[in-house]
């Protein structure tokens, strides 16, 4: 899954290649995706585009008052082409979206698996779709220092702090993987209370926090965006790395698996040594 680092390096990506171009065509193949149907997709062909940004996970380009917003979710990407065909797009296939520019340049949205999650907006104000409107602070914003993270870790009680970093309500932009790299890094198990942190737990897992995105970013600075999710993978330590070795300590990195996804963390840096139980039955088990 797409996540902060990823969304913010396709940001910087687009912006040098799209803003000044004009809107020549916009194609919806998947259309389930589109969850907007007033301004329509035709009203973006012959708008200027003059900004790219990001709201947590959420890409949104602007073009002369109009805004086309999109997630990628869980299997969602963007395929960037110095020439985009002109033809009418297949049907089939894992084709979403196709977004042309003046030039011929462009991209395509496309979304892997039988779930289809990616999400496209068209829209005036991306304040009003429901899913921006509720994002937490964003992590590397100014706005987001250490009174304002002891604040939302208080309010979120005795929650989970993997549950936690993954809330887009509370913090946006963190999923599954990034909140496993920051809790090894901090040296905090993810199931861990967010009210129980001790100052010090609390100052590494902020630092860490910031420090884990603003290194993925910069380590994504200049790739071409087929290239991002290579990079990803490989400046990974524990995430999706069960069975290897902690880069930190030498134990072996371990896995709890529940009925939808999964976590990593190694159980010398982070519980004690204590290895943390599977949770895949835990709701038949209620």
């Amino acid at each position: 899954m797409p996540e902060m680092p990823e969304v913010e390096s396709l940001v910087r990506f687009l912006r040098p290649v799209c803003i000044g171009r004009t809107i020549a065509r916009v194609d919806l193949v998947a259309f389930s995706a589109l969850k907007t149907y007033d301004p329509p997709l035709t009203a973006l062909a012959g708008l200027e585009i003059d900004g790219v940004e990001r709201h947590g996970k959420f890409i949104d380009l602007s073009a002369q008052g109009l805004h086309l917003v999109f997630h990628l979710a869980r299997a969602g990407w963007l395929r960037w082409k110095d020439e985009v065909s002109d033809k009418p797009p297949p049907r089939k296939g894992p084709l979403a979206l196709r977004f042309r520019l003046d030039d011929g340049s462009g991209f395509e949205l496309t979304e892997a698996g039988t779930q289809r999650k990616l999400a496209v907006y068209v829209t005036a104000d991306p304040s009003t779709i429901p899913h921006v409107a509720t994002l937490g602070p964003d992590p590397l914003s100014d706005a987001f220092d250490a009174a304002v993270f002891a604040d939302l870790l208080q309010q979120a009680g005795r929650a989970q702090l993997k549950g936690v970093l993954r809330d887009q309500k509370i913090i946006a932009g963190i999923g599954n993987a990034y909140s496993d790299e920051i809790l090894h890094v901090a040296r905090l198990s993810p199931f861990k209370g967010a009210n129980t942190l001790t100052d010090k737990e609390r100052d590494r897992l902020f630092a860490a926090i910031k420090e884990e995105l603003a290194g993925a970013i910069e380590r994504a600075e200049g790739l071409a965006a087929k290239d991002l999710k290579g990079e990803k993978k490989a400046g990974l330590r524990v995430h999706g790395r069960k069975g290897e070795t902690c880069p930190v300590c030498g134990d072996t990195i371990a896995e709890v698996s529940f009925h939808d996804s999964s976590l990593q963390y190694c159980p010398t840096c982070q519980t004690g040594g204590k290895k943390l139980a599977d949770r895949r039955l835990s709701k038949l088990l209620k």
